[in-house]
């Protein structure tokens, strides 16, 4: 668990020391957020998640502006995710399978963020409130830890497809790493011209049924994924009196 957490730190400072050695204007942007992590999955009584087992996070990046719609994005965001049938007393079957898993997550993300508004280089004229939408791509550091010791497999019978997923998932070795495609939008309130406030909402896509260490046993046709809510504030590095023409002299 150490050497994970240390792989984390040297993330984060990499993507603030990213930003700061290449910092000169207010083309340059930082920000720290902090929020809720929901699991999606074979553990949740639907595929949107459930607020029973959400997790707190947080998330520290740095981006830069490409056009007066378009900045660069990257990200790193640390937090837990968990699932547990138990917190659930419906359907009945879930009290019986009483599956659960918990991880820590590392997550480290590029993201192309687009400004509807085009007034990435307005500076103090621009509007106060701002909206945007982002994609990327990402990879994920996890650690799963599945539980299936309170299973009661008379319920389901010795034949079950229930039994003989779960013993195809024992023998399947959880994911270290998972690749995925994180999608989202929000809003950034100016406070001041370097200081502004953020709130925003990403889904992430992930290609793998094992995020909660169990697929045969519950529902392999499906792939898990995670979202998050985050509030935050962010800095602009440099002047912010917007891009300029130059002065004509006669």
């Amino acid at each position: 668990m150490i050497t994970f957490w240390k792989k984390a730190t040297v993330l984060i400072l990499l993507t603030v020391s990213i930003v700061f050695v290449n910092a000169q204007t207010s083309l340059y942007q930082v920000g720290i957020g902090v929020g809720a992590y929901v699991y999606q999955g074979d553990l949740t009584p639907t595929r949107v998640g459930s607020l029973a087992t959400m997790k707190p996070g947080f998330n520290l990046y740095g981006s830069r502006l490409l056009t007066s719609s378009l900045s660069a994005k990257l990200q790193l965001s640390i937090a837990r995710l968990k699932g547990d049938d138990a917190k659930y007393s419906h359907p009945e079957y879930r009290q019986q399978r009483n599956f659960n898993f918990t991880t820590p997550l590392v997550e480290a993300a590029a993201s192309i963020v687009w400004n509807p508004l085009r007034s990435n280089f307005d500076g103090i004229r621009g509007p106060r409130l701002t909206p945007y939408i982002s994609a990327g791509v990402g990879l994920s550091w996890v650690r799963i830890n599945r539980d299936y010791s309170n299973f009661n497999p008379a319920y389901f019978g010795s034949e079950s497809w229930v039994v003989t997923g779960l013993n195809a998932d024992i023998a399947h070795r959880t994911p270290r790493l998972l690749p995925v495609i994180p999608v989202g939008a929000g809003l950034q309130y100016e406070l001041t011209p370097q200081w502004s406030l953020t709130a925003d909402a990403s889904y992430r896509f992930t290609f793998s049924d094992y995020l909660d260490g169990f697929s045969q046993a519950a529902n392999p046709a499906l792939k898990d994924r995670y979202f998050s809510t985050s509030i935050g504030i962010q800095y602009k590095i440099g002047s912010d009196r917007g891009i300029k023409c130059p002065v004509v002299r006669n």
